[in-house]
C-alpha cells in the first residue's frame, strides 16, 4: 500500500483527536494437537503451545506501534474450542468438572506470563446437541470465569440451518446465574451466541473455529469517535450523503487495520486472517455509537428512528470497510454495549432506551444485547427467555446475534465494573414469567428460507 502525505496527516488527527486506535490483535493458535489422555499432561502441552507461538505477540504490537504510530490497544489470543479437548481426558471421571476448571486456569497462566490482555476459546458450539465434552465446559464456566482473570468464554446455541437448541438456551440461563452469584463480573466474560464467526477477533466471543489454519493473525479496528468527528460537520447534508462520509471514514479506518494486520502476521511469521470492520466503542467521551446515531438528528438514542439510523451507519461501515480490504470477517458492522458506551449509558438513565429497543436495534447491528445490567434477582428462565428471543433473530435473519447479561444490583441502581467494561445502570425486565416456555426443552426448527418476506 501507498500512503500520501494528506493521509497520514490525517490519520494522525484521527489518533489525537479522535480516539482511532487498533482495539485489539488476536492471535488464533489450533490447540487440537495437545489433546492427551492425561489432563495434566493435556495442560502442559497447552501452556507450552500457547507460550511457544505467542511469545512475541506483545513485544511486536509494541514494535508496530511505534513504527507506525498507531496504539494497539488489546493483544489477545484465540484457541480452539476447549470442549472439543476434554473428552479423551474427562469422559467418565468423577472429576471432570475440576479437570475442565484446570484447564481454564492453565490458559490463565499463558496469559499473564505472555502479558495477554484475555484470551478467548472457553467454548462450546451445541446448536444440535451437547457431546460429553461439551457438557463438562458448560458446567464448569461458573467456576472457570470466576476463578481466572482473563479466560472468556462463548457458547454457541443455535445457528440458521440447525435452529435454536432450547435445552442449551435454558442451560445458559441457569449457568449466567451461577455465575453470577460468585460474581458477577465473570458474567462480563461470557457470551451466548446464534450463528458464532470461527474468526471473531473480539472478546468475549473469540475462539479459534474449524477451518482456520494452525495459527493466524486477526484484526479488530476501532473507530467510534472518528465518524462521529466528520459527521458533526455535516449539519446541511441529507442521509445518503452521510452514509457516503461514513463509508469513505470507514474505508480509511480499514485501510489502517489491514496495514497493522499484514504488518504483524509477517513479524510473526504466521498466516494473515481478517479484518473485523465493527466500530467498537469505549467508555471514553466521544468514542460512542449513541453519539453517532444523536449526530444524525435524533434527540436521543432510544427514540423512534433509532433502528433505521443505525442501519444506515452499519451498512456504510461494512461498504466502506469491504473497499479496503479483501478479508473481512467476524462480527463486522457496529457494536452497542451498553455499559462500554457512554452515550448508551445516558440513554439508559434517561430512559430514552430500554432492553426492547436494544433488542429490535440488534436486528440491523452486528451484535446481540451486549453489557446489559440486568436485576440481580432475575429468574435464570427470564435470562434464557433473553438469550432465545436474541437466538431468534439471528436464526431468522441469518446473522450473528450474542447476548451478554450481567445479573446484579437493584433495578435503576450504577453498576461500575472498571477499564473497557465501564459501568451502567440495571435495567428494567419485562415482570411476566417465561418459565413455561423455555422449560419446554427441545429444539425449535430451523426457518425455511425460501419464503423470506
Amino acid at each position: 500500500m501507498i500512503y500520501s502525505i494528506e493521509e497520514i496527516l490525517e490519520t494522525v488527527r484521527m489518533i489525537q483527536a479522535e480516539h482511532l486506535d487498533i482495539r485489539t490483535v488476536t492471535m488464533g493458535i489450533n490447540l487440537r494437537g495437545c489433546i492427551s489422555d492425561d489432563i495434566r499432561e493435556m495442560n502442559k502441552n497447552i501452556y507450552e503451545t500457547i507460550t511457544s507461538r505467542a511469545g512475541k505477540l506483545v513485544s511486536e504490537a509494541k514494535a508496530v506501534e511505534e513504527m507506525l504510530g498507531i496504539p494497539i490497544v488489546n493483544k489477545r489470543i484465540s484457541v480452539t474450542p476447549i470442549a472439543s479437548l476434554l473428552d479423551t481426558p474427562l469422559a467418565g471421571k468423577k472429576n471432570a468438572i475440576e479437570g475442565a476448571v484446570s484447564v481454564a486456569k492453565t490458559l490463565d497462566r499463558a496469559a499473564k506470563d505472555l502479558n495477554i490482555d484475555f484470551i478467548g476459546g472457553y467454548s462450546a458450539l451445541v446448536h444440535k446437541g451437547f457431546t460429553t465434552g461439551d457438557s463438562i465446559l458448560i458446567n464448569s464456566i461458573p467456576e472457570a470465569l470466576t476463578s481466572t482473570d482473563r479466560v472468556c468464554s462463548s457458547v454457541n446455541v443455535a445457528t440458521t440451518k440447525s435452529g435454536i437448541n432450547m435445552d442449551a438456551v435454558l442451560l445458559m440461563g441457569q449457568v449466567m446465574k451461577k455465575t453470577a452469584a460468585i460474581n458477577p463480573i465473570g458474567c462480563a466474560k461470557l457470551v451466548v451466541f446464534a450463528n458464532a464467526p470461527q474468526d471473531n477477533p473480539f472478546m468475549a466471543g473469540a475462539f479459534h473455529g474449524e477451518g482456520e489454519p494452525e495459527t493466524v493473525i486477526n484484526v479488530g479496528i476501532s473507530g467510534p469517535g472518528v465518524v462521529r468527528a466528520v459527521l458533526s460537520q455535516m449539519d446541511n447534508s441529507d442521509l445518503g450523503e452521510l452514509s457516503e462520509t461514513i463509508k469513505r471514514t470507514s474505508f480509511k479506518i480499514t485501510r489502517m487495520g489491514e496495514l497493522v494486520g499484514r504488518e504483524m502476521a509477517g513479524r510473526l511469521g504466521v498466516e494473515f486472517g481478517i479484518v473485523d470492520l465493527s466500530l467498537a466503542p469505549t467508555p471514553a467521551e466521544g468514542d460512542s455509537v449513541a453519539n453517532i446515531l444523536e449526530i444524525m438528528g435524533l434527540e436521543k438514542c432510544g427514540t423512534h428512528g433509532t433502528t433505521a439510523a443505525l442501519a444506515l451507519l452499519t451498512d456504510a461501515v461494512k461498504k466502506g470497510g469491504a473497499m479496503a480490504t479483501s478479508y473481512t470477517g467476524g462480527l463486522s458492522g457496529a457494536f452497542i454495549p451498553v455499559s462500554e458506551d457512554s452515550g448508551m449509558v445516558d440513554a439508559v438513565k434517561s430512559g430514552a432506551i430500554g432492553i426492547d429497543k436494544l433488542e429490535a436495534m440488534t436486528s440491523v447491528c452486528s451484535v446481540g444485547l451486549d453489557m446489559l445490567v440486568v436485576p440481580g434477582d432475575t429468574s435464570p428462565e427470564t435470562l434464557s427467555a433473553i438469550i432465545a428471543d436474541e437466538c431468534a433473530i439471528g436464526m431468522v435473519n441469518g446473522k450473528t446475534t450474542g447476548v451478554r447479561l450481567i445479573p446484579a444490583g437493584k433495578e435503576g441502581e450504577y453498576v461500575e465494573f472498571g477499564g473497557l467494561l465501564g459501568g451502567s445502570y440495571v435495567m428494567p425486565l419485562n415482570k411476566f414469567s417465561s418459565a413455561g416456555f423455555v422449560r419446554r426443552g427441545g429444539r425449535i426448527p430451523a426457518p425455511i428460507q425460501s419464503f423470506r418476506n
